[in-house]
């Protein structure tokens, strides 16, 4: 009887141990996996067991607590056939959905690893964002004015209109509707549109854009008819006059629109001559508008300059009243050409207006061009139709003297 009681106690299925030789051996039991609709409300329950509750919609997704009370969410998942689990935060900082968010990312970034997958797109900024990025690399190659003048076209022009757009959507139909917006401010137009070629060209270079794609290549500038304002002999007496009788407040306005008058240089050139810039018969300047510019000086200007009371090398020639910097004629120009009647003539007027008289003495374009230090040929070919009427005038007059001279008179003809 003992023995069969002994016997049934060795496999009996109700008890936890077995027997294995003279040793005892305890058999675990599998552990129960809870799962739940995992929430904030779950989180936050006193009840929640220690150890990881599972989701029952996203297979992964788990709310782990440990036993300090502690309670994170996590995410389980297969990367590279290596299990893995990784730690969202903890539930009272990070709400349900956005762990649950994150374990979904994860658990889909995985299951693409191997896979071929879609070459990332570079990343294009917009407009607003490209600007800074430009100004920073581009902007440090230009003068101070230009940077000062370009920095208004961008912020007031450009910015408003394209600032919210990709860099490389930008086609030609949005230029094409931004000049006809600019209908009214032609000049603006025809200002801007060459720094927003510049724009896309190095857009293009950055790899922003396609090659060859820059939307403001052949859009045409709005045709102005430029103002050509001359001064006749009558008007330069005047003029005169007034320079020597206004009584100013600063001496030196006067000598430098005179210097303006004698070289035909422009006002910024005369503003911003230092003393160290007259070597003359000439003013040699380290940089202008285009570049270094010699400037050639008549008698008359070389007498306006030894008027003058020099200054220090690094001095400004003409200088403005209350400071050491450089003098402002547009402050007085209007007072000026007021008094001398001539309301509509510009400071830049005065350099047309001495084009106007070398042409009118014969001087050749090509001369003129290098006394005014253009560029280009076809800044001094404006002047052209000026040297076509001198050309008239001496044709006639020397065709009168020829039939003078045979006796032939117009009513015989």
């Amino acid at each position: 009887m003992d023995e069969k009681r002994q016997k049934n106690n060795k496999y009996d299925s109700s008890n936890d141990h077995q027997l294995d030789g003279s040793k005892l051996q305890r058999v675990a039991r599998p552990k129960k996996t809870v799962r739940l609709k995992l929430d904030g409300n779950v989180a936050r329950r006193a009840s929640l067991k220690v150890g990881v509750t599972w989701d029952i919609e996203l297979p992964g997704f788990g709310l782990r607590k440990r036993s300090n009370g502690k309670v994170t969410w996590v995410v389980k998942y297969r990367y590279r056939g290596q299990q893995r689990m990784k730690t969202l935060g903890e539930a009272r900082v990070v709400t349900a959905h956005i762990a649950r968010a994150k374990a979904r990312k994860l658990i889909a970034e995985a299951a693409l690893v191997g896979l071929p997958t879609k070459p990332k797109q570079k990343y294009v900024p917009r407009f607003d964002e490209y600007v800074h990025e430009f100004w920073g690399d581009y902007a440090q190659h230009w003068k101070p004015t230009t940077q000062k003048a370009c920095q208004g076209y961008i912020a007031r022009e450009l910015v408003p209109v394209f600032g919210k757009m990709q860099i490389d959507q930008i086609v030609r139909t949005d230029i094409n509707r931004w000049r006809d917006a600019l209908s009214k401010r032609t000049g603006v137009f025809n200002r801007t549109i060459p720094l927003m070629s510049v724009m896309m060209r190095y857009a293009e270079q950055l790899g922003y854009r396609r090659k060859a794609t820059n939307p403001c290549r052949g859009i045409s500038r709005y045709k102005r008819d430029p103002p050509e304002r001359y001064l006749s002999a009558t008007e330069y007496k005047r003029l005169g006059r007034v320079l020597a009788e206004f009584d100013l407040p600063n001496p030196d306005v006067v000598p430098a629109i005179l210097m303006l008058l004698y070289t035909g240089a422009r006002t910024s050139e005369i503003e911003m001559l230092r003393w160290r810039y007259v070597q003359k018969p000439r003013l040699v300047l380290p940089d202008s508008k285009t570049g270094p510019k010699t400037i050639y000086l008549n008698p008359q200007a070389i007498d306006v300059l030894n008027a003058l009371e020099q200054g220090k090398p690094d001095d400004f020639v003409f200088q403005a009243i209350r400071s050491n910097g450089p003098i402002k004629l547009s402050q007085y120009w209007y007072n000026i050409r007021k008094r001398a009647a001539l309301p509509d003539v510009r400071l830049h007027d005065i350099r047309h207006s001495f084009a106007s008289t070398a042409i009118a003495d014969g001087v050749p374009l090509a001369i003129i061009g290098k006394l005014l230090a253009h560029a280009l040929p076809e800044s001094t070919a404006r002047y052209a139709h000026l040297a076509d009427d001198v050309i008239c005038e001496s044709a006639e007059r020397v065709c009168s003297g020829l039939a003078a001279q045979m006796g032939i008179s117009h009513d015989q003809l």
